[in-house]
């Protein structure tokens, strides 16, 4: 399993904290230096079975400066979506977990981080 995480982010630390206390096996990818592609991306979104304005940081400043707020979201505009995400990491809700099921989740709560390890 991989970890998508900020350092800087309480919820990152958190999840990393869950993990190290069920002792799993996982890696940690520093998503703003080691940035997703839009493949990637692409990829992740389907295993989580979501869009990539649902997530999409809405409140970073760039998400502003890049109009966001004014984007359709519909199927023609996904990939301009993703896009933005793989251009501007910052803007990715954190963190995510991509498990060797195939499955993937943000895990933004520690039941978040526990069910994607399929545990309670």
């Amino acid at each position: 399993m991989e970890i998508w995480i900020n350092p800087q982010c309480s919820k990152c630390r958190s999840a990393l904290s869950v993990l190290d206390a069920e002792n799993a096996d996982y890696t940690v990818r520093h998503y703003l230096e080691e940035p997703p592609t839009a493949e990637e991306l692409a990829a992740v979104l389907d295993r989580l079975g979501l869009e990539p304005w649902d997530i999409t940081r809405a409140g970073e400043p760039v998400a502003a400066e890049l109009g966001l707020a004014g984007w359709p979201r519909d199927p023609r505009s996904r990939q301009r979506w993703i896009e933005a995400l793989a251009e501007h990491p910052v803007l990715i809700q954190r963190p995510i977990i991509t498990a060797d099921d195939g499955t993937a989740t943000v895990a933004r709560t520690p039941e978040a981080v526990r069910a994607a390890l399929g545990r309670p």
